[in-house]
């Protein structure tokens, strides 16, 4: 940066420090009370202006002529930067100056019809990175959540016009210049990811926006694959988590850049320790949320379990660190309508770390036969712990029907979806798993584990018929991938 070495050769100037130098004045001997400070105090307040649109007109002018003063004195003095220090550090100052804007959002249209946002963001590609860190800043003031709330309109016509004016490509562009060593730099990193995600917050669309056309999803990679921890690096997580959410298309395209390998290099850094702190916490569960996210397409759960993650959950699991639930939430999403990563999870003896989960020696055969021994295991123990869970959540389902039922409803109808979904919320959805997976130990017809079932049942008073009609209710199909995994057709055959 040429004008930075220019204002202060060996010790860059912050941004905080570019003030103005007021002339100092003695104290008053007799109350040592600095008269000088009381009349700056006054002044200021006496020049505090009202924020509108002249005001706003002034603001745009006053910018206008100092950025025209910098062009003109780098283009006549290119290389002594010197000569266009002055004109730099003016410009500096009409920007800080912007920031007021963002008291004013309902201001953002007329702001945008002065044409005042091309030459703002032209100013991301400076050649002093001081400059380009000021816009930053203010981009990141006008578009704050806290501003932007209760404003819909002037929200969404600001971010129009930034997007129309190439903002993603230009923010994502000075990105890649700045430097994780210094201070301002980092800060300024920092604001960018924020200034994007406050653009998806108003317009959501921009998420995969700034996929097709910037090389973010790139940068976001390299930052995450850096080993020591920062706020920039947890951020870059959480921003990753979010472009994930609710894209299919960015989703592909991060499984396409190698993003699975990535990711899983990322978390295995915790299978064998926790984060140092709430904030390494937070960006490990973030790492997790864009795993998960990622492996929503088919073709990035085959990646997953070509690059062995189902292997690395398994450790993850039996390490018993923070990642711990995270772990099993990530081949939850694996192994969901993917069964090879089902037979995967069996293959590498993954049920003795799961059923240990479950119950809070491995075993010969094939994969069925595996799975259906540890049923029987220490005379049918987790069975016992099945019908037990069982009786729970039916019990809470029944008081949440009846309560349903007992519901006076005066001009308000509730119909049986909405009755339905309160009774998915109150547990019948773990009901119905649950009911899954006795009915297949039923279909296994292993006499062991058919006359304990029918033993708890009678203990119960509750028959066969009692988990059949679980599994034969219409809105069951969410128990269909545990069907289909284990193999057998439970209603057509209990």
């Amino acid at each position: 940066m040429e004008v930075a070495d220019s204002w202060n050769h060996g010790a860059k100037r912050k941004r905080h420090e570019i003030v103005s130098n007021s002339s100092s004045q003695p104290l008053d001997a007799s109350n040592d009370i600095d008269l000088s400070l009381l009349e700056a105090v006054e002044k200021t307040q006496s020049s505090v202006e009202v924020l509108d649109l002249r005001t706003l007109k002034k603001l745009v002018l006053s910018f206008e002529r100092r950025l025209k003063d910098n062009i003109a004195a780098r283009l006549k003095y290119p290389n002594q930067p010197d000569r266009f220090a002055d004109s730099e550090l003016e410009l500096h100052e009409e920007l800080q100056k912007l920031s007021v804007l963002a008291g004013g959002p309902e201001l953002y249209p007329e702001l945008v019809s002065l044409n005042a946002i091309p030459s703002i963001l032209n100013l991301l590609g400076h050649e002093n990175t001081d400059i380009a860190i000021d816009v930053v800043q203010l981009l990141q003031d006008l578009t704050d959540e806290d501003v932007l709330e209760d404003n819909d309109e002037p929200a969404r016509a600001l971010v129009d016009a930034l997007i129309e004016n190439n903002v993603l490509e230009l923010l994502v562009q000075n990105l890649h210049r700045l430097s994780d060593t210094d201070p301002d730099e980092m800060a300024a990193v920092y604001n960018t990811l924020a200034t994007i995600e406050n653009l998806i917050e108003v317009k959501p669309a921009v998420g995969e926006m700034v996929v097709e056309r910037t090389k973010l999803l790139k940068w976001l990679l390299g930052k995450i694959k850096v080993r020591e921890f920062d706020s920039n690096k947890q951020y870059a997580s959480e921003i990753l988590a979010i472009l994930l959410q609710n894209s299919s298309e960015n989703q592909k395209k991060l499984g396409q850049m190698n993003g699975v390998d990535v990711l899983l290099q990322a978390v295995a850094m915790y299978k064998s320790k926790d984060p140092k702190n709430p904030d390494e916490a937070e960006m490990l569960e973030n790492l997790f949320d864009c795993l998960c996210c990622l492996l929503m397409p088919l073709e990035n759960k085959e990646r997953f379990v070509k690059a062995e993650g189902v292997e690395l959950m398994i450790i993850i699991m039996k390490q018993k660190k923070s990642a711990y639930g995270s772990a099993i939430r990530a081949l939850d999403f694996a192994m969901t309508k993917y069964p090879p990563a089902c037979e995967r999870f069996v293959d590498v003896l993954g049920l003795k770390t799961a059923f240990a989960a479950f119950m809070g020696g491995i075993l010969r055969g094939s994969r069925r036969e595996r799975l259906l021994s540890k049923f029987v295991e220490n005379e049918c123990e987790k069975i016992d712990r099945l019908m037990e869970l069982y009786m729970r959540y039916s019990d809470r389902v029944k008081a949440e029907t009846e309560r349903l039922n007992n519901l006076e409803f005066d001009d308000l109808e509730m119909d049986e979806e909405e009755k339905y979904n309160m009774k998915l919320e109150s547990g019948l959805y773990t009901l119905q798993l649950i009911a899954a997976i006795l009915g297949h130990l039923w279909c296994s017809e292993n006499h062991q584990m058919r006359a304990r079932i029918e033993l708890l049942l009678k203990q119960q008073k509750l028959t066969k018929n009692h988990i059949k009609d679980i599994l034969q209710d219409d809105a069951s199909k969410s128990v269909s991938l545990v069907c289909h995994v284990l193999k057998f057709d439970a209603v057509s055959t209990i």
